[in-house]
């Protein structure tokens, strides 16, 4: 076997070499085959530029497949034999790199606009030798009337002799003479052909113009005209033709006769149709495909007043698993029985099932009440996927999530009924999934901001849109400020200042929360230098930063090297810095997670449990981890906002502090808000707090105005 071609011009000429070669034999020309390659080189280039394109251009195919008329392949084997090429070997050779769904989906689609190219140019074409037939007809029925015997003989010749049907009758329709190919179209003897009149031939796809086209040619109000027309065979079957009708007339100018000419289009009508399905079908499940469910969408959306639809978008659940565990063969044939299962459920007028690709499928329904029918339709996929379905001896359990979308017509766009479908449906997985949801404006808005923020994460640390808020932390004993927490803040352009609780949920779910977090401790940790040099030689304490750590970046394998870093770029030592965990974070951690935390306990920094009490660990675990502080879940502590407390709140913190303080841990109290808190707090031993109480969080001047209170006061 041969090795690939190297280079993209390589691979085209191997393209254009296979299709010479399946083209030439049934191609009449005098090149001799290298000849006739380099002739279809220019052809493969377009077709190539055609796939990769930004923009699919159906005029590329169209060009194309008119210049193969140009070639002289005007056989329909040699448009089979092409489209049989490009099927093949177009994206293997010339669509590298690109997605292979989508080029084999623009594939099918230049072949159908090549094969629209070819029929036109090939239409054309015999237009033009019809009309020199036609010329010829007329020119010989001039010379009849100067001598017979001579034109006679010529049109006898012309008329015999033409590959076109040919056929004439009078005024009334009555058919007096036809050609021997006009015969063979019809397949029948001539006795079911002449004798008849053209009114019979009627079908019912005629296109509403054809007889009155006709009728005014036999009153002689138009010479000739043109069109698309099927007639019945004797044995039943449609034959396709592009006929042409002229009107003859005699030499005073009166209408004398009618002149059919005939190209029989059957077999590229069923071409053309077979392209059609093919564009619009799913190859693998036989259901129609993205394109037409489109077409069918966009006219349930555009239907009139008081038309209503239903859409049901469904994603199966645990899809993904089935392929890795028994392959894609496996996968593939789960696929289909889903797709046969999908397609008993909408037997209903209105109502159709297609795939969009890989697990998802839809299902539409259309009419005045849908309302209630796409219950009923999500109702019957649902039980439609109960039962398991058997491949290779196994019983698989195959369960789906169900988005509905239902209203009426001419409010919204297919887009965006898609697009709140698939939204929908994502609801119902993250519910758990095996269930269907209808959809929501509310939940719609909400998901579509959140895949605003997420798309606009990675541009807006590069433009420089966060900033950090402070929060001081209070020694409950002196009231002096100990530090302060750095809290992340986004100023979104469209939504203004956003809470870390609208983003780091987001950071955390693409991975950008291990640079945002560097970030935030690069810039807190160069705060905490410049809050320490600002107090050096002051009664002041040193100013402690706290920064808060996800579980992203807990897990991250640079977090001791970059904190290590930041620390000696900022020149701080490292009892400047604070890092808070959650407690849940931490429950059920091993050795291996909390072996950085232990690093950085080693070198100095101050590992914080935050939120705790939520996390229901047991109490008994404080001795495995490596922290020094607790900062206690203001859940805790809300009811001491009023005066008397919950005696069950202050039993459980005040043991909460005593365990701490017998670990040798400090307490940090969270959501201080009144003095009353405070002072509840500070008489149960808690160390440090932080709340309104004091200050909310907000720039680094205003820790710098406490400070310094404190130090004047």
């Amino acid at each position: 076997m041969s090795a690939e071609p190297d280079g993209p011009e390589d691979r085209l000429r191997r393209f254009a070499t296979i299709w010479s070669r399946a083209v030439f034999p049934v191609t009449v020309t005098s090149l001799t085959r290298p000849e006739f390659e380099a002739r279809l080189l220019p052809l493969a280039r377009r077709l190539s530029e055609a796939l990769r394109a930004r923009a699919f251009d159906a005029a590329e195919g169209r060009a194309v497949g008119a210049a193969l008329v140009d070639a002289h392949c005007t056989d329909p084997e040699a448009l089979s034999r092409t489209l049989d090429c490009v099927d093949a070997y177009l994206v293997l050779y010339c669509g590298e790199g690109g997605n292979q769904e989508d080029l084999r989906a623009r594939s099918s689609r230049l072949q159908h606009a090549m094969a629209a190219g070819f029929a036109q140019a090939l239409r054309e074409r015999t237009l033009a030798e019809q009309e020199s037939i036609a010329q010829a007809a007329l020119r010989a029925q001039g010379v009849v009337a100067q001598a017979l015997h001579a034109s006679e003989a010529r049109f006898r010749a012309v008329f015999e002799g033409a590959a076109i049907g040919i056929g004439i009758a009078d005024l009334d329709g009555n058919i007096l003479e036809v050609n021997g190919a006009l015969l063979r179209m019809f397949g029948g003897g001539e006795q079911n052909v002449r004798g008849r009149n053209v009114r019979d031939w009627t079908h019912a796809e005629d296109a509403p113009q054809v007889w009155r086209l006709y009728e005014e040619l036999v009153r002689g109000e138009r010479e000739h005209y043109h069109v698309e027309k099927a007639f019945y065979r004797p044995d039943g079957t449609v034959l396709w033709t592009n006929l042409t009708v002229s009107l003859l007339r005699d030499p005073d100018g009166n209408p004398q006769y009618q002149l059919a000419l005939m190209e029989d289009t059957t077999e590229r009508r069923l071409l053309n149709l077979r392209l059609r399905y093919e564009a619009t079908h799913d190859a693998l499940t036989g259901l129609p495909n993205r394109t037409l469910f489109f077409e069918r969408l966009e006219k349930a959306l555009n239907a009139g007043p008081g038309q209503r639809f239903g859409l049901c978008y469904l994603d199966l659940d645990g899809f993904k698993t089935i392929n890795d565990s028994l392959g894609h063969a496996a996968g593939d044939r789960l696929l289909v029985e889903v797709a046969d299962r999908l397609q008993a459920c909408a037997t209903a007028p209105g109502e159709m099932v297609a795939r969009l690709g890989g697990d998802e499928f839809v299902a539409l329904t259309t009419g005045r009440d849908t309302q209630r029918e796409v219950d009923e339709l999500a109702s019957r996929i649902m039980n439609a996927l109960v039962a398991p379905v058997r491949i290779d001896g196994r019983e698989l359990t195959v369960r789906g999530s169900i988005g509905i979308v239902e209203g009426p017509a001419g409010e919204r766009s297919a887009a965006e009924v898609l697009r709140s479908a698939d939204i929908t449906m994502y609801r119902a997985k993250s519910a758990g999934g095996n269930r269907f949801e209808l959809a929501d404006a509310e939940a719609d808005a909400r998901a579509i901001t959140r895949h605003g923020l997420t798309t606009a994460l990675p541009a807006a640390l590069e433009r420089g849109e966060f900033f950090i808020e402070y929060q001081p932390l209070v020694h409950l004993g002196d009231g002096s400020v100990r530090g302060a927490e750095a809290l992340v803040r986004w100023l979104h352009p469209q939504h203004g200042v956003l809470g870390p609780d609208r983003f780091i949920p987001l950071a955390e779910h693409t991975g950008l929360i291990v640079p945002l977090g560097r970030w935030v401790l690069e810039q807190s940790v160069r705060q905490a230098k410049e809050w320490r040099e600002r107090y050096a030689g002051t009664t002041t304490a040193p100013l402690r930063i706290n920064v808060n750590l996800s579980p992203c970046q807990l897990t991250h394998p640079g977090l001791v090297q970059d904190t290590v870093d930041i620390l000696e770029a900022a020149g701080v030592t490292p009892d400047a810095l604070c890092l808070e965990v959650t407690e849940s974070a931490l429950i059920g951690a091993d050795d291996d997670l909390l072996k950085p935390l232990r690093r950085l306990a080693e070198m100095g920094v101050d590992i914080a449990l935050d939120d705790f009490g939520t996390g229901y660990s047991n109490l008994a675990n404080l001795r495995r981890l490596p922290v020094s502080i607790l900062k206690l879940d203001r859940s805790f502590t809300q009811s001491m906002q009023q005066f008397p407390a919950d005696p069950v709140d202050l039993k459980i913190v005040e043991g909460i502090v005593s365990l701490a303080h017998s670990l040798n841990l400090t307490v940090t109290v969270e959501g201080v808000e009144t003095g009353a808190q405070a002072d509840q707090l500070r008489i149960l031993g808690c160390d440090t707090a932080q709340g309104w109480y004091y200050a909310r969080p907000g720039p680094p001047e205003r820790l710098h105005e406490l400070a310094m209170a404190d130090a004047t006061g």
